[in-house]
């Protein structure tokens, strides 16, 4: 007996719109368990994970600022994916977006000049996009697997701003603190409200969301991603090109990716350091599809996985647990996402060969 996946007929419209919703179910359901066998109350644990952090104003604030990198990382990669281009290093080019775009605050230091700000953006969001251009010049030129170099691009990324943040952008004033120089005012992307941290970041992520559903939906460059992405021998006959496509998606995801890096060191950290991400870019991914590559979707994803991280936070300090429970919500949701989406497409078999099974009778 084996078990085989045949594929549907039709999918079920429905199914794939409460996909995502069983996916969630079911992670808190098994979450649940994972607490109980560590010797928690499920019920209290799972309050402290997922309420909790709704209660107070300045939690609010925080899932926004938690929110606001995975909602424009997740966004680039849903045009990537849906182009049927694989980039896994989303991580890399939000660290790479950061460095760029910190060049100017930290080499000119004094500089205050309301051109500082827009100038560490737009330079954040090219440092991005030329970090995607490397696996997206490597898959066209030399047929390289983007997935691999994408994601080996990461490590370089880690290393080059522990390198730097440690070497010549240390602060000579900071009692040897591998940091850099605190940014002047000028360059720290200003706050929403006065009642929490949340900053431009956010409203960043949301435009961003509203403008690419808009061309993914409404444009000929968004329905070249979705004919490329379903077919590219179809793209090919519609006179689209998929090389260009390699390079539109990649640098567009890494564009935004880019924007967040700086956005978050900018608004949240307000220096560079060896750290600046627990893991944005590849949670992103998890975001992407859990809000089935729809930029809308995308946003209320983002919101979800940004209550994981303040959530996980939160539980260390109130029930004693790992950090590392953060990483097993986001691991088991991706699990149910993707198996959830598997059964969309297929129906599970049972084959029972009774060929083998007579010759096993026999001998």
């Amino acid at each position: 007996m084996r078990i085989e996946l045949e594929r549907r007929s039709r999918q079920s419209n429905m199914f794939a719109i409460v996909s995502p919703l069983l996916a969630l179910a079911l992670t808190v359901f098994f979450g649940g368990i994972m607490f109980a066998l560590l010797g928690k109350d499920p019920v209290s644990a799972l309050y402290s994970f997922f309420i909790e952090p709704l209660l107070e104003m300045w939690s609010l604030h925080e899932l926004a600022v938690k929110a606001a990198p995975l909602i424009l990382i997740g966004v680039g990669l849903s045009v990537c994916y849906r182009s049927n281009n694989w980039n896994i290093g989303a991580e890399g080019q939000f660290i790479a977006g950061a460095i760029v775009g910190s060049i100017l605050p930290i080499t000119f230091y004094e500089w205050t000049s309301p051109l500082l700000l827009p100038l560490m953006l737009v330079m954040g969001a090219i440092g991005g996009a030329a970090y995607a251009a490397i696996p997206a010049l490597l898959k066209t030129r030399f047929n390289t697997n983007e997935i691999l170099t994408s994601l080996m691009l990461v490590y370089i990324a880690q290393l080059l701003l522990d390198w730097l943040t440690r070497g010549i952008w240390k602060d000579p004033a900071g009692y040897n603190f591998p940091q850099s120089r605190s940014f002047v005012s000028e360059a720290v992307l200003p706050e929403i409200l006065s009642s929490g941290r949340a900053h431009l970041g956010i409203i960043f992520a949301l435009v961003a969301a509203v403008a690419v559903w808009f061309m993914m939906r409404y444009t000929l460059k968004g329905f070249q991603v979705v004919v490329l992405g379903q077919s590219e021998r179809a793209g090919r006959f519609a006179g689209f090109s998929s090389r260009k496509m390699v390079w539109f998606s990649m640098m567009f995801s890494g564009a935004l990716a880019g924007l967040a890096g700086i956005s978050e060191v900018s608004g949240s950290i307000g220096h560079m350091q060896p750290t600046i991400s627990p893991g944005y870019g590849f949670t992103a991914i998890i975001v992407a599809f859990l809000g089935r590559l729809n930029p809308l979707g995308i946003v209320a994803s983002g919101f979800v996985l940004a209550l994981t991280y303040l959530g996980g936070e939160g539980a260390q300090l109130s029930i004693g647990v790992s950090d590392k429970v953060t990483r097993v919500f986001q691991g088991l949701l991706l699990f149910f996402v993707l198996s959830c989406d598997t059964l969309i497409l297929y129906k599970v078999r049972l084959v029972f060969d009774r060929a083998r099974a007579a010759s096993a009778k026999e001998a």
